[in-house]
């Protein structure tokens, strides 16, 4: 324990000095360390600080010298951020005097336990006491010096907006899936709550920067109150090492799609590099929800589940925390603990103990469990007398109308069981409602049967576990031993080592809290089923000892092994793994507010400049122009994909220059692509990603690769529309060479379950068929093998090099997955080294072309530039390193296409 001794009006020249923080002393020893020495552990000087002014949302970051991978070493801190310290504090009678101690009972406190010894953990986070501002510099000081602690200092104004207004009036409950249906609780959506929510946040980025060095720490950052602080600190440090658990359940995307600030608050959580979930359940909710909203899917790979989000790769981690074995251990062996457990072995005994320990809140059940306990009573007479439930209560964290509620209905129920079937020295309800110490708790644990958990909706709840760890340490100590008769009654006997009672643990825990998945021998329940809850105590009580014994074995097991240690160990070293492309990937920020995020690229991915094109453009003799068509130049959202005057303008602009070759590769049948673009009479089409392809209007379709026969669509065809008919919003499209099943308009997870059926189907059906079976962006596609984009793009250029006009400047544009093939073929279709190749993909996103441009927007305002630099080089032969010539397109006027841009915009934004 620390006293701080705060004179008020009066600080003295001592205090000031503790106001400092540590890494801003002894600046000299740190840039110049004695030989032999290593600097003091937190006193390295933060990077903020070293670094004149702040990273703008435009700015590239990038180390010309790269940094060494991500590595939790003695270099590294951890700061752990949430929203309370694991402090107490109390200020003393005397009124001058602060103490404050580690609340041991605190995860953020036990999770040191996984992390190397040498590691310094720095903690960011509220206090629990109102410290007045006069003594917050100060207070503040003290901590970091003596517990490395920073206090983010709220006003109690905004504070109780924060925390009781936003989190547990608005997010508390639609996590744990309850709708603002009425006022009551918690009520519609409140503006002012959420903006004080976000401040609030920012804040704590705040007192984050006073402490970190963005190029060594690392950042946790603990549940569903600092849900918007990842954004707020990478828009500072592009490349800060961030990780996110969520302690809370995550709703499913029917529940969490009612918020009104849904992606403002997952783009947020996807500014970190690890985000973290107690089950898989809640993680598959938060992924439905980042498809269904933002458009993003996920993959897995080796183990690993991961969504890339901007050229980043955000993990998603599964993991249950655990509890802290050695605080239990070194509790089950206090005396006042062993003098409990005698105190209540007499009190109960001759009784089969049934165990509830739940903060009085409204999800906990705990009227639900009285019901039950009422119904067992009823159906089971002989268990009168001999069966209590002892339920403790602590205080709930919320507070209002739904919380008295809860409590009076739990009164109630207690109150009419027990005057129905209690009488003279025996209650078979027992409500203790107060906050219980360490080693009480222990001791009920101890002489329980069995342990009830019926939450409606929890994120963890680690009572079972306690419970379990509890059971194994009984009696470890002396030859006196809690045993009983056969039906758990309690009683205290001598036994000789030999006939020392196994271990036993019974749970009855409900399906809906968050570690249920991992007690597989546990009785799990529906807490809203009276009947079935009260059948699972009779159960418990009743089962054999030889499964109780052989249940309790495989929790503790588990439990033993899976602690609090393993749970920080584990997530800190995935987030370790996560960060280590950081320093190998170019990454800027774009976006404002909550909408901010970084683009990572790998460091050969650049922007396409137009100003670098065209003058290369100039400067090259023969020319190749291959571009994909929907996403690349029409954007993927409109409904009209006809091509618009300024498109046509654009390409017969650039065909008419008889250096340049200019070819639509296209996944769109033959047929549409002629009447797009038969007033281009000199543009080369591709049709049906290159099974058909002509040089020009007025000449024949060719088939890229001869296919004999179709008769594999007779086997596809009646496949493909038996998922159309059972999948809504999906259609089949019948080209030439293909068939093509569409999804776009479906249902996102059922379209894409269906999607998965249907290729493996297809695989089995077509399996001696020479087709290819692929599946796209929200499609399932059959066609012949060896058909491409790459291939008719390896096949073209092959046609120009044996005709002599190997190209020595290739421009290459798509948007989506097919259009990798051609990126991939064109380095190696180009046999001279001195040729330019500009393969370019639409979008920041992983690819193998080296260029990209954001929108179709950037796409036509290219191409409009270099169809002017086209135009410019035939009516001047001097530009552009010679004169036109026939066999051009010849225009009545010139084209300067100012308005295409705007107009393209506009489309986008309707």
């Amino acid at each position: 324990m620390i006293d701080l001794y705060l004179a008020r009006g009066e600080v003295c020249g001592s205090h000031i000095a503790a106001m400092v923080s540590r890494s801003y002393s002894n600046l000299l020893d740190l840039s110049s360390p004695a030989e032999g020495t290593a600097s003091p552990r937190g006193r390295r000087l933060p990077r903020v600080m070293t670094v004149a002014g702040l990273c703008s949302d435009s700015r590239i970051i990038e180390d010309d010298s790269a940094s060494e991978a991500a590595s939790i070493s003695h270099s590294s801190r951890v700061i752990i951020v949430a929203h309370q310290l694991p402090l107490h504090g109390e200020r003393r009678p005397d009124n001058l005097l602060w103490n404050f101690r580690w609340d041991d009972d605190s995860l953020l406190l036990q999770l040191k336990d996984g992390l190397p010894e040498e590691l310094e953990v720095v903690y960011v986070g509220c206090l629990r006491v109102d410290v007045p501002m006069s003594e917050q510099d100060e207070v503040a000081a003290i901590l970091l010096r003596d517990f490395n602690c920073v206090p983010a200092f709220l006003p109690p104004d905004l504070h109780g907006r924060f925390y009781h207004g936003f989190c547990k009036q608005q997010l508390w409950p639609l996590f744990h899936y309850m709708l603002p249906l009425t006022t009551d609780p918690g009520g519609r959506f409140d503006r002012l709550l959420w903006q004080a929510y976000v401040s609030a946040n920012k804040i704590f980025a705040d007192k984050v920067m006073e402490v970190i060095s963005p190029e060594e720490d690392f950042v946790w950052l603990h549940d569903y109150h600092l849900m918007v602080l990842p954004t707020f600190l990478r828009k500072r440090f592009n490349r800060i090492k961030l990780g996110f658990f969520l302690h809370s359940p995550f709703p499913s995307s029917e529940i969490y799609r009612t918020l009104p600030v849904r992606e403002q608050i997952l783009r947020a959580l996807l500014n970190a590099d690890l985000i973290g979930f107690h089950t898989f359940d809640y993680a598959r909710h938060f992924l439905s929800c980042c498809s269904r909203m933002l458009g993003l899917e996920f993959e897995s790979r080796r183990g690993y589940i991961g969504l890339e989000y901007y050229g980043r790769t955000v993990g998603i981690k599964i993991m249950p925390v655990g509890i802290h074995m050695s605080q239990l251990e070194a509790g089950l062996k206090l005396q006042q603990t062993n003098g409990r457990v005698e105190e209540l072995s007499v009190q109960f005994a001759g009784k089969i103990v049934l165990l509830g320990m739940d903060d009085m809140d409204i999800f906990k059940g705990i009227g639900l469990k009285f019901l039950a306990m009422e119904e067992l009573l009823n159906q089971h007479p002989e268990y009168r007398g001999k069966l209590v439930l002892v339920q403790i209560g602590n205080p709930a964290r919320g507070r209002g109308k739904d919380v008295l509620e809860v409590q009076h209905e739990a009164y109630a129920v207690a109150k009419r069981v027990n005057q129905a079937y209690g009488r003279e020295g025996y209650q078979p309800v027992v409500l203790i409602e107060r906050d219980m110490p360490l080693y009480e708790r222990i001791a009920y644990y101890t002489i329980a049967e069995c342990c009830i958990v019926t939450a409606v909706r929890d994120g963890m709840n680690l009572i079972p576990y306690e419970y379990i760890v509890c059971r194994q340490g009984m009696g470890e100590e002396g030859d006196e031993h809690e045993a009983d008769d056969g039906l758990g009654r309690i009683g205290v006997i001598t036994v000789e080592d030999s006939d020392k009672p196994k271990k036993k643990s019974m749970l009855v825990v409900s399906e809906f809290i968050g570690c249920s998945p991992s007690l597989s021998g546990a009785i799990r329940v529906n807490p809203w089923n009276i009947e079935a809850v009260a059948e699972a105590m009779i159960m418990a009580v009743s089962m054999p000892e030889a499964e109780k014994h052989a249940r309790h074995e495989k929790h503790f097991k588990y439990v033993s092994s899976h602690d609090v240690a393993y749970w920080a160990q584990s997530f800190m070293a995935d987030l370790e793994r996560a960060c280590r492309d950081h320093s190998r990937r170019r990454s800027y920020g774009i976006g404002f507010g909550l909408g901010f995020r970084v683009v990572a690229l790998d460091p050969n991915f650049r922007r396409l400049m137009t100003e670098h094109l065209v003058s290369v453009y100039r400067r090259s003799s023969c020319r190749a122009i291959l571009l994909d068509y929907d996403g690349t130049m029409m954007p993927q959202t409109s409904v009209n994909k006809t091509p618009s005057p300024e498109v046509i303008s654009i390409l017969n602009t650039l065909c008419s220059n008889p250096k340049n070759v200019v070819f639509i590769v296209s996944g769109r049948d033959r047929q549409i692509l002629h009447k797009w673009f038969s007033q281009c009479d000199k543009l080369g089409l591709a049709a049906e990603h290159g099974y058909f392809y002509r040089w020009s209007r007025d000449e024949d379709w060719q088939a890229c690769v001869p296919v004999p026969d179709f008769e594999w669509k007779h086997v596809a065809l009646p496949v493909m529309r038996q998922y159309m008919d059972s999948t809504d919003g999906s259609y089949i499209e019948a080209k030439e060479s293909a068939l093509v099943w569409h999804h776009r308009d479906a249902d996102p997870d059922f379209g894409s379950w269906q999607a998965k059926e249907l290729l493996d189907h297809l695989e089995s059906v077509l399996a001696n068929d020479p087709v290819s079976v692929k599946s796209g962006q929200f499609i399932v596609e059959v066609k012949p093998q060896g058909v491409s984009k790459g291939v008719v793009v390896e096949r073209l250029l092959s046609s120009l090099a044996q005709t002599g006009k190997s190209p020595d400047f290739v421009l290459c544009i798509g948007d989506d997955r097919s259009d990798e093939d051609m990126f991939e073929k064109l380095g190696h279709a180009i046999s001279s080294s001195s040729a330019e190749v500009f393969a370019c993909t639409v979008g920041q996103k992983p690819s193998k072309a080296r260029y990209y441009l954001d929108d179709t927007v950037d796409v036509i305002k290219m191409l409009e530039a270099v169809a002017t630099a086209s135009e410019s080089s035939l009516s001047s032969p001097m530009l552009g390193g010679g004169g036109g010539g026939g066999g051009g397109h010849g225009f009545d006027s010139p084209s300067p296409l100012l308005t295409f841009a705007s107009s393209m915009e506009n489309a986008l934004t309707m």
